[in-house]
């Protein structure tokens, strides 16, 4: 039985479990590995990282979630993390990847169906991540929802970045669908329900519904005013017929997706579910699931409209100012699950360094892997104060405007510089394993395959950046509200001080372009960055964050540092460690 009392079919694959799980009625717990060989003994092995708390034990996860207005969050977090720092939600987790989803595009009896067929433990994910609350709480909760909402999604990426795909855009989807009232009334409380059912059925006989986006096409991309699929009116109540194709729609099992489509005037955006009004299914065809480098838990497709109906959603022709406020949610989920990446990729490494030994001492004690580590452990934590800015500024726009500034400004900018470090980052977190973190038993290559997707997702990095050019050019209060939050930084550290003055004084008009839109972004990120850890973190991460990231001394890989920029390695390890408390 799954957290949500359903129960789900057995498994497609046998993996072998870890202590006290059940495979093919063996338990596991009478099948302890041997530790004394016939030529060798075991010894100088870290043991498995689990049984630990995610949330309980990340010291600068919870001051972030204290500080951001969501301390009222903070025992259902304790308990979601217990959860997903358990042996059994991390082998869930290893298993829907082991076994993605399958496409199924007809019935035994020939009937169209276009499903996709998921691992058993697939949907017990899901039921954990949508009972908990991610995908509803920003819009129930009284304060703090969406630093709420971001805490349940930086816990539950630690077991599955996949299933965090559907959990984003149904969290996302709201802003978008109230451009539509009667279409928000009838689906938004299906949406914030806190219930899985994975069953395909219409929307109105389930407990609770996932949606999902279609916007790019083959021709065009992150072009989308390429697009070709067409809507085409059946009356004058907002109904349609849509034809055309989709080269990219994540989560095909969803129950609707916001979509783009042109009419005469213009592109629109729509709201397709997968049944009609008539109890019929919608004629939404899925013609393949995407062979991914990562996130192979989830389903991504290549879809096809053939008259399938809709509804639209907010003005004709301004389709992409109605669904980018969607985008705009789920750039912020971007930035916090890579964030999340890295959390789960440093506590393995952390704990392997602690547990290990290398010509004596253990491989945390020499100095070369205690710079590695702790300057992972700045970079990370550096990540997580920004993306929870973030998130605080979407709770406060609503009655807000420098808030909603900020929230307009620095989405793109911390999505753009988070997104683009964690790649590098996981690798240098998997190299601290040795071989070990190479091979498939290790959650390592799963973390570095999934590493580069929240940069490519939601806009690339050249997207991005431009993207933040636009915002900028459009309304330059933005900078304005940007640059006043670094001004309040002033003062606590030279190096500090130097790069905000640069970025505050640069002549925006004449200096930024499309070939410089890029460094703009990374020196705006890292001031920010410097400027939020000045402001809420301990003098050892903040100055050692500013003395390792803001001086020419640095060299060009982790924990390159010249003489005089040492850490305090110690002090930043016990904060970071997976068991600190």
């Amino acid at each position: 039985m799954s957290d949500s009392g359903l129960n789900f079919a057995a498994d497609r694959v046998t993996l072998w479990g870890r202590p006290g799980n059940q495979t093919n009625g063996i338990t596991m717990a009478h099948l302890k590995p041997r530790t004394e060989l016939a030529t060798h003994e075991v010894i100088n092995q870290a043991p498995p990282l689990e049984g630990v708390n995610c949330y309980e034990n990340d010291i600068a996860l919870k001051e972030a979630v204290s500080r951001n207005g969501a301390a009222w969050m903070d025992a259902e977090l304790g308990r979601l993390g217990a959860r997903v720092g358990s042996a059994e939600v991390q082998d869930w987790a290893a298993r829907a990847n082991a076994s993605p989803p399958v496409l199924k595009a007809f019935d035994r009896y020939g009937q169209r169906i276009d499903e996709a067929d998921f691992h058993p433990d697939y949907h017990r994910l899901m039921a954990l991540g949508l009972e908990s609350g991610v995908s509803s709480v920003a819009w129930t909760a009284e304060q703090g929802g969406h630093a709420a909402h971001s805490a349940l999604m930086y816990v539950l990426s630690q077991a599955d970045q996949g299933v965090c795909c559907p959990f984003s855009m149904t969290y996302a989807c709201i802003p978008t669908l109230r451009h539509q009232p009667d279409l928000a009334a009838e689906w938004e409380p299906r949406v914030t329900a806190a219930a899985y059912d994975p069953r395909c059925i219409p929307a109105g006989e389930k407990r609770g519904v996932t949606l999902g986006m279609a916007m790019t096409e083959k021709q065009g991309g992150s072009d989308v005013r390429a697009n070709t699929t067409r809507a085409v009116p059946l009356g004058a109540n907002g109904e349609y017929e849509l034809v055309g194709h989709k080269w990219f729609c994540s989560a095909p099992m969803s129950d609707g997706f916001l979509t783009l489509a042109k009419t005469d005037g213009g592109l629109s955006c729509f709201f397709a579910p997968k049944w009609r009004p008539d109890g019929t299914r919608n004629t939404i065809q899925v013609v393949r699931l995407k062979d991914k480098l990562g996130d192979r838990s989830n389903a991504s497709s290549e879809i096809e409209y053939h008259n399938a109906w809709a509804r639209m959603v907010g003005e004709e022709g301004r389709g992409v100012r109605t669904i980018i406020e969607m985008v705009q949610g789920t750039r912020l989920d971007c930035m916090v699950g890579s964030t999340a990446i890295m959390r789960a990729a440093l506590s393995q490494a952390l704990w392997h360094a602690e547990h290990r030994r290398a010509f004596g001492p253990r491989l945390v004690e020499h100095p070369a892997m205690a710079q590695v580590l702790a300057d992972l452990a700045l970079e990370q934590e550096a990540a997580l104060a920004m993306s929870f800015r973030v998130a605080r500024a979407f709770d406060d726009a609503p009655h807000s405007e420098h808030a909603a500034a900020i929230a307009r400004i620095l989405t793109p900018i911390a999505k753009y510089w988070i997104c683009k470090r964690a790649p590098s980052f996981v690798y240098e977190a998997m190299e601290c394993l040795g071989g070990a973190g190479y091979v498939e038993e290790s959650p390592m290559p799963r973390y570095f395959r999934q590493s580069p997707l929240n940069s490519i997702w939601e806009g690339s990095g050249n997207v991005i950046a431009l993207d933040t050019l636009r915002a900028i050019q459009r309304d330059p209060g933005v900078l304005e509200a940007l640059f006043a939050e670094l001004d309040e930084a002033r003062g606590a550290d030279r190096y500090l001080d130097g790069l905000i003055h640069t970025v505050t004084t640069l002549n925006v008009k004449e200096a930024l372009g499309e070939a410089t839109a890029r460094h703009f972004v990374e020196s705006v990120a890292l001031a920010f960055q410097g400027a939020e850890l000045v402001r809420t973190a301990p003098p050892v991460v903040a100055e050692g964050f500013a003395a390792t990231r803001l001086r020419s001394e640095r060299g060009y890989t982790w924990g390159a540092f010249a003489p005089g920029l040492e850490l305090d390695a110690r002090a930043l390890i016990e904060r970071a460690s997976p068991l600190s408390e």
